[in-house]
């Protein structure tokens, strides 16, 4: 382990004992009221599904857009690369692979990796946020609670709504794909397959296809940022939480964020198969 690697294991180390001295000291009546639910906005005075929003899953998706375009800026590519540009060209060479494994239409390689990969590098950087203690703000009897790092930062995959416009967009674009591929005619055919008995089954099945994928994001990521707050404020963030920080912000968020990604690219490509 180098000395930088050393130093910034120290004060990692130095911030976490310090969030946990704050929080002992000056929140220890800190309660539990408005976990689990969510600041919402409505632009009208009757609230609707076209007029309301949650403030915190724009704010954050603005955020997560700039960390990820100066992350980007910040990578220089060079003959000889460094440990930067090692780690994004292994990435981004990865999913081409599985791109290239799933989708037989060569055409149709190139915008599904982006797609994939967009929604990866997105994914990843929310479930990492709900990892670390941050700013968090939810609704609590008439007015708002803002919690300061004694909650994790709101991540917007913890809202089914932003994960649910993921799943539909990648059910839309692959059909589009499917019906671009093969015409309509075929395209259509696909739904009679292997015999028109089977319609109603494999409409069930394709308006199956968002809601498993976005319920298995947000059930992974709104559950375990509750366990970890709940946990948290019990022990107050000392000993046990940062472990479950670690668990279920790096870990548990990595391996979602590559499953959603892989659904997105398996699904896409089984609709172009012949």
């Amino acid at each position: 382990m180098t000395q930088g690697q050393k130093k910034t294991l120290l004060t990692l180390f130095l911030i976490y004992v310090g969030l946990g001295l704050i929080n002992f000291i000056f929140f220890p009546s800190a309660n539990l009221e408005g976990v689990g639910l969510r600041w919402v906005y409505s632009f009208g005075d009757t609230p609707t599904f076209w007029n309301t929003i949650n403030p915190m899953t724009v704010i954050m998706s603005g955020v997560i857009i700039l960390i990820l375009i100066i992350f980007a800026a910040g990578v220089k590519f060079e003959l000889i690369p460094n440990k930067k540009q090692a780690l994004v060209e292994s990435l981004l060479g990865y999913f081409w692979e599985l791109v290239e494994d799933a989708v037989p239409n060569p055409k149709y390689r190139k915008p599904i990796y982006v797609i994939a990969t967009t929604l990866f590098l997105y994914i990843l950087i929310a479930n990492l946020l709900s990892g670390m203690p941050g700013i968090n703000v939810s609704p609590v009897g008439d007015g708002l609670k803002v919690a300061l790092f004694t909650d994790t930062w709101y991540t917007p995959t913890s809202d089914l709504n932003t994960n649910a416009t993921f799943a539909v967009m990648v059910l839309v674009i692959s059909h589009i794909f499917a019906a671009s591929a093969k015409g309509i005619i075929n395209w259509l055919k696909m739904f009679i397959e292997p015999t028109p008995l089977l319609l109603p089954l494999n409409l069930i099945g394709e308006l199956a296809k968002p809601v498993s994928h976005s319920l298995r994001l947000f059930g992974n990521i709104f559950g375990g940022g509750i366990l970890v707050l709940i946990i948290s404020y019990m022990l107050k963030y000392f000993v046990l939480p940062i472990f479950l920080w670690g668990f279920f912000g790096i870990f548990v968020g990595l391996i979602q964020a590559f499953v959603f990604s892989l659904l997105a690219i398996a699904y896409m490509g089984s609709l172009l198969e012949e």
